[in-house]
């Protein structure tokens, strides 16, 4: 049985994915992203679940930032959830004067707040089930979280699929060290990490190299170094497996551009959208390419 960390405590949504990614397998808890991610460096843990996105928050800094530090790891998969929360009370309910969640949580929660607690003041805790163990502990009168965490804690449920966005939903990554990927489905995502010089064009060149070779971006984000001010790594996701050609071609041009390059994983993608493969962008295309040109460096006819 492997050992997975995920970003806890009990009765987040985090370990309802690591439910789906690692069925079957011993769940730990960590009380940060940065921790589950260094309890797989360490060796104490064989992968971890964390939250990458959220279709309404935006991008999870701390995982990003998890990426770039210490030694690499590598995503080898990753599940899509439905975002519907739980509100929950202490048993015999009461005056509910304040409600507590994750900041991500309650800013997917407010108008169902507004709505329907208006006197209640939100409270922001460190998570989803930090929030749950606060109300047990009479710190707060009901906790916003994910459907699970009635499964750890002895609450009431006041509400249940709660939410303002129907169609909200977060990404979670399964991370290891690296080693043996995935193999290709058609239907993958490859992300890396680039530390590229602080000068004009810089980003544009990057992502040239991409749209040169019919690769299509589906996110890009920014974190600073935290060296200088105004210097940035870029977080770039695009279709394709690193087993692909024309993928590992697109690898080798953006290293070029780059400081530094960090390779974070190929793997299926959740939504099962297949790869855009435009016209003379297939990967035969650039296996005939290069077979061409290694003939004319041979002195061969051209």
């Amino acid at each position: 049985m492997s050992r997975i960390a995920y970003f806890g405590p009990q009765g987040t949504f985090t370990e309802q994915a690591a439910r789906l990614l690692a069925a079957g397998e011993e769940l730990i808890p960590y009380e940060t992203v940065r921790l589950a991610m260094s309890a797989v460096r360490d060796g104490e843990a064989d992968a971890a679940c964390v939250p990458i996105e959220n279709s309404v928050e935006g991008v999870v800094p701390a995982t990003l930032d998890g990426f770039s530090e210490s030694t690499p790891l590598v995503a080898v998969a990753e599940t899509i959830l439905p975002v519907h929360f739980s509100v929950l009370t202490r048993p015999g309910g009461g005056e509910i004067k304040t409600v507590a969640s994750h900041p991500h949580a309650l800013a997917q929660v407010r108008e169902w707040l507004d709505a329907n607690l208006p006197g209640a003041n939100a409270v922001a805790s460190s998570s989803t089930s930090a929030a749950a163990v606060g109300v047990l502990e009479g710190d707060f009168d009901a906790a916003v979280c994910a459907p699970v965490a009635i499964e750890h804690y002895a609450l009431d449920v006041l509400a249940t699929e709660v939410g303002d966005v129907a169609d909200a939903a977060t990404r979670f990554l399964l991370v290891r060290r690296p080693g043996e990927l995935p193999e290709p489905t058609g239907a993958d995502r490859t992300s890396v990490v680039a530390a590229a010089a602080n000068r004009t064009g810089t980003l544009a060149e990057l992502l040239t190299e991409l749209a040169g070779r019919g690769i299509n971006l589906t996110r890009l984000d920014a974190r600073p170094t935290r060296n200088n001010f105004g210097e940035y790594r870029f977080f770039i996701d695009f279709e394709g497996h690193v087993a692909e050609p024309r993928v590992l071609d697109a690898l080798t041009a953006l290293r070029r551009h780059c400081r530094n390059l960090r390779f974070l994983g190929s793997h299926p993608r959740a939504d099962g959208i297949p790869t855009t493969i435009e016209t003379g962008f297939g990967n035969d295309d650039f296996v005939d390419a290069a077979a061409w040109a290694d003939a004319v460096r041979k002195g061969a006819q051209a």
